[in-house]
């Protein structure tokens, strides 16, 4: 199914937190794990920050999360307060039910104000994709293109419609070609879903269940027998 390598396939990953009940010490917990596992970045709270961090592990926050339904106005704050404390990269929630009434303009002036208030670092667009139809998922890719994003992204994790989808991924891959990144979270708890999810054009992926996933891996690629469903994986 894929030939990457458990250190391979921990680079796609941003390994995420985003329990309410998170404390400090659950966030260096988290920190140390993703060290020792090699992914690529931590996922937190803009509570959460400063977080400190070692050389090479990079630091995302989630803004307008989990809902979208946050002004404008707070969510570029959020976002511009969460790049001073330190993030790296910032997870902005769309406003869902703009995108699934097809105003799609007002979806883009909500991408734009976040865009402009992070100069200079990543920003991912949480479309959640499970409560769109295709067609606003196509329109919310549109969107964030338009309006300057660097990924889309499936989902919070928190949205009872779920998480990632393969079909969802290829979808967004179609849509914003080559040049935009896509993160697939949300439900991803195996290395086959994980592989699965990258064959369909992600570029990133959201866990929580990083080390079980990756324990389906062997040194040489996936080791079916180890790839079981384990803890919640948003």
């Amino acid at each position: 199914m894929s030939n990457l390598t458990r250190a391979e396939l921990a680079r796609y990953v941003d390994h995420t937190l985003l329990a309410p009940t998170a404390t400090p010490a659950d966030v260096e917990a988290l920190v140390a794990e993703g060290a020792d596992l090699g992914v690529y970045s931590v996922c937190v709270s803009p509570s959460m920050m400063p977080a400190s961090v070692p050389d090479g592990l990079f630091v995302a926050v989630v803004c307008g999360f989990p809902s979208g339904k946050h002004t404008s106005a707070v969510k570029a704050f959020e976002a511009l307060e969460s790049v001073a404390n330190g993030a790296d990269e910032v997870d902005m929630v769309i406003d869902i039910a703009a995108a699934l009434g097809g105003d799609f303009a007002a979806v883009e002036a909500d991408i734009a104000a976040v865009r402009a208030a992070t100069s200079g670092v990543v920003l991912k667009v949480i479309i959640e994709s499970a409560a769109l139809t295709d067609e606003a998922i196509v329109g919310a890719c549109n969107a964030a293109v338009s309006a300057g994003a660097d990924f889309v992204k499936t989902s919070t994790g928190f949205h009872p419609a779920g998480g990632a989808s393969a079909h969802a991924v290829a979808l967004m891959r179609a849509t914003v070609g080559p040049d935009v990144g896509v993160k697939a979270s949300g439900g991803i708890r195996t290395a086959e879903a994980a592989l699965e999810m990258i064959a369909a054009g992600a570029t990133r992926l959201g866990l929580s269940g990083t080390r079980a996933v990756l324990d389906g891996l062997d040194a040489d690629g996936l080791d079916d027998a180890a790839a079981t469903e384990d803890a919640a994986g948003y």
